[in-house]
């Protein structure tokens, strides 16, 4: 029997809420009843997301959470969100977090993803922050030692290996491991993450503490990091923008950063009958608010005065908007 696993994911308004219903729908999919579901938003915000949203995950059997973020990074760190919603509890025997802005495209299987007393992840893409010597003080600033192992970066063509870093994009870990404290591995994440936090001599904490944490605490909580194939978490965009996807192996689910990117590579559609299938709808948007009488007529000026200036030159544009602007004065 294959473990039960949870995937969570953040459920943020206004951008992250939509995504987060294309990644849903991608993995009832891929995975199918397999995994549960589970959306946090930040709890100051979970009363605006919108009621379409809320609609579409619950149709998708996904549990919509708030957690506090209030005063748990000093100065406000969003990237921090997705360590605080780490932390909060769940009850199967893996979680495997996922941003927002993934998609799953082919049937997968819990086991491809997790592995006991291990953290399963992928290499990062690369590491623009800093260069290599960071580490020492890095690892200084928590009392450790510093790793042997090297690994290469998703994105290095040549080099020679790198201390491993790793993408905090898509992560699985055993919720019921305890280090001898008693502690699980995301309030060791946090206790490093919060170290390094506050030592001054860190630099580029904002955005990639995360990033930069999530090795040392592997390490520090007893675990092991299980390096998974590209192809369980391919990472679009940078340099490799406007290339296809690769062609020599089975990509199961891509990181995709911006919307677009998913347009150029022709999954657009697919996305869309993802959410069709599980969510009955055909897209997710946040409901408008009431207008009155008044404003929707204005709404209604405003688009037939836009559609009158189309295949006008220039210079007519500028007459015929001077125009009705006098005639509004009037």
């Amino acid at each position: 029997m294959a473990p039960r696993l949870t995937v969570f994911f953040i459920v943020e308004p206004p951008e992250y809420q939509m995504m987060a219903c294309y990644l849903a729908a991608s993995l009832r999919e891929q995975f199918g009843k397999t995994v549960a579901l589970v959306g946090y938003c930040p709890a100051s915000k979970i009363d605006v997301v919108s009621c379409n949203v809320k609609a579409a995950l619950t149709k998708m059997d996904c549990d919509l959470r708030s957690f506090a973020v209030e005063g748990r990074f000093d100065p406000v760190y969003p990237h921090g969100n997705k360590l605080l919603a780490t932390l909060e509890p769940r009850d199967t025997e893996f979680s495997c977090f996922m941003d927002s802005d993934i998609l799953c495209l082919r049937p997968n299987a819990v086991e491809n993803i997790v592995m006991t007393d291990h953290v399963s992840l992928t290499p990062a893409a690369s590491m623009g922050w800093g260069k290599q010597a960071v580490w020492q003080s890095i690892y200084a600033a928590v009392g450790m030692t510093m790793p042997v192992e090297r690994i290469k970066l998703m994105k290095q063509k040549k080099g020679n290996g790198r201390i491993p870093y790793f993408s905090s994009g898509l992560f699985s870990f055993p919720e019921q491991y305890r280090t001898p404290e008693g502690k699980s591995f995301p309030q060791v994440w946090m206790d490093v993450a919060q170290i390094l936090d506050a030592n001054p001599e860190i630099p580029s904490k904002r955005p990639y503490l995360d990033q930069m944490s999530l090795p040392l605490a592997i390490q520090k909580s007893g675990l092991a990091w299980n390096l998974l194939p590209d192809a369980q978490h391919f990472i679009l965009g940078g340099k490799a923008r406007g290339e296809p996807l690769p062609t020599d192996r089975e990509i199961f689910t891509i990181h995709y950063r911006q919307w677009p990117l998913i347009k150029e590579l022709g999954l657009s559609a697919q996305a869309k009958q993802m959410l069709v299938k599980h969510a009955d709808v055909k897209k997710v948007a946040p409901e408008t608010p009431d207008l009155t009488p008044e404003t929707k007529q204005s709404v209604k000026d405003a688009r037939r005065a836009k559609k009158s200036l189309k295949g006008l030159s220039p210079d007519e544009k500028k007459a015929a908007r001077a125009a009705r602007r006098a005639t509004a004065a009037g």
